[in-house]
């Protein structure tokens, strides 16, 4: 199951960990968000262990969407070493994500 990545949790998850980290910036009322939930969900199951997969709620978790400059959802962010290495936005197809987790786990 994806993490729940928080205000509160996000630097010791993301930022602090030595693993990639894919982060699903999401809300509730976002039609593309919604479509691409289950695409995360399969992403955090394959790749347990090895890269943590999560998703934040942009409406409550502001501070981390602000720090990031999300404006448009959903985006994705890989994150390693506590730095952005990609990213993508809007609703992809699992061969993307699968594509740019391989180049850069």
């Amino acid at each position: 199951m994806a993490l729940e990545f928080t205000d509160t949790n996000f630097k010791t998850e993301v930022l602090d960990s030595d693993k990639l980290s894919v982060v699903d910036f999401w809300a509730e009322w976002c039609g593309p968000c919604r479509a691409i939930g289950p695409v995360i969900e399969e992403l955090a199951k394959e790749y347990e262990g090895k890269v943590k997969i999560g998703k934040v709620n942009v409406d409550h978790n502001p501070q981390i969407s602000t720090n990031y400059g999300i404006t448009s959802i959903p985006a994705i962010l890989f994150i390693k070493n506590g730095e952005i290495v990609d990213k993508l936005v809007g609703a992809q197809p699992k061969s993307n994500f699968v594509k740019k987790i391989e180049a850069l786990k």
